[in-house]
């Protein structure tokens, strides 16, 4: 552009110079409907050159004018910026002391010049439902959701946790539900999905996240084994409540063998059936859980159950005792279903055994109970006083 300029002033120098030199300046007549201009070519080409001089002079101060206008609205916007960022840091420092109104008006002041305004509003709406502000609460969702443009997870993540707070459990599972489908292996979305599953029961939609869940590290395994149980549970409560005991039988056989092997599930299995009366379903169970695996809760369901074969739980029961040795709850329980059958004096031995390895309450009641059927009032005496010395012990203040 210099350049250029240069070489217009050294052309129109010659125009002048030229004539003026040669002694002839030339002539230039610019007539219109009114007017008449006449002048030589160095008076044009003085008039032109002056013309650029102004228009280049009102050039330079236009941009000297609004380079100011912009420097002055740099100066005002760095300001709200600073301002801005001195507010956040000190609204991070209340939260931390968990003043919520004051981190929430800090957040919110000029949210809109800050380093990511977007963190701002979500921290400043978190900070509203905790002083239980709702209205306030939404506005500043509204808002971040303004400003998120194509990235919506953290607003979506803050408007789940805030709905869980509020116990909008059914809210917060049509929000999971979202997330899920953009998000399915995001730490935070699966700890949420995580709650408001459970709140909401939804047993299915919690194991199909475990795999995520183990994926993303959400938690150790002994979590998530606990977690797999309790949606295993809660089926099983829904498969009850809805069909009972036909319900139940259908649901486990749906299962894999692997998971109807689990122990855990075998006993509320069998709890289950034996509430709903299906006695024989329940023992066929806990005996089939017993033939893989000892385990003191399937030994402890068998006094309740009432089947039309008990001669199999003593049997296993016997057998137990074989394998694991004298142990006191396999001969209080030997005992308990000996008394039910009118074998009075057999029962009486198992739980003299029991006894012989550690005192209980309920051992010596039934023992005493035995011992009136064989008509030992004297001993059926002292096991009363027994229990009752031990209970009073055991319970001092009662």
């Amino acid at each position: 552009m210099l350049k250029v300029f240069i070489l217009f002033i050294l052309l129109i120098a010659g125009v002048v110079l030229g004539p003026m030199i040669a002694g002839h300046q030339g002539y230039v007549l610019i007539q219109t409907d009114n007017w008449n201009i006449e002048t030589s070519v160095t008076g044009l080409a003085i008039i032109l050159i002056i013309s650029l001089l102004v228009i280049l002079a009102v050039e330079w101060l236009l941009r000297r004018v609004l380079r100011t206008g912009a420097r002055t609205r740099g100066w005002f916007t760095g300001r709200k910026r600073r301002r801005a960022q001195r507010h956040t840091q000190s609204a991070l420092m209340k939260l931390a002391e968990g003043d919520h109104r004051q981190a929430e008006k800090l957040l919110s002041k000029d949210a809109d010049h800050a380093d990511v305004p977007v963190a701002n509003y979500l921290l400043a709406a978190e900070a509203a439902q905790q002083r239980g502000d709702e209205v306030r609460a939404n506005q500043h969702l509204e808002r971040a959701a303004e400003l998120s443009e194509s990235n919506t997870i953290p607003v979506e993540i803050a408007r789940t946790r805030i709905q869980l707070a509020r116990n909008e459990d059914h809210a917060a599972r049509h929000s999971i539900d979202r997330l899920l489908e953009v998000a399915p292996r995001h730490p935070e979305v699966l700890r949420l999905a995580e709650q408001a599953y459970i709140r909401t029961g939804a047993w299915s939609a919690l194991l199909d996240i475990l795999p995520a869940m183990q994926k993303a590290q959400v938690g150790d395994d002994l979590h998530r084994e606990a977690l797999q149980q309790q949606a295993w549970l809660g089926l099983m409560n829904q498969a009850m409540a809805d069909q009972g005991s036909d319900g139940l039988k259908r649901w486990w056989n749906t299962l894999s063998r692997k998971t109807r092997q689990d122990t855990t599930l075998q006993v509320a299995m069998a709890d289950h059936l034996i509430e709903c009366n299906d006695h024989d379903t329940a023992q066929s169970i806990v005996l089939e859980g017993l033939k893989r695996h000892y385990d003191d809760r399937l030994v402890l369901l068998m006094p309740r159950i009432k089947s039309g074969n008990p001669e199999a739980l003593e049997k296993a029961l016997r057998q137990q005792i074989k394998q694991h040795g004298a142990t006191p709850l396999l001969h209080s329980t030997l005992g308990q279903l000996l008394m039910r059958h009118g074998e009075w004096q057999q029962a009486a031995e198992a739980l003299q055994q029991a006894l012989e390895q550690r005192p209980d309450a309920f051992d010596y009641a039934w023992l005493a109970d035995v011992y009136d059927r064989l008509h030992r009032p004297e001993e059926a005496a002292k096991m009363r006083r027994e229990g009752l010395l031990l209970t009073l012990k055991n319970n001092p203040n009662g």
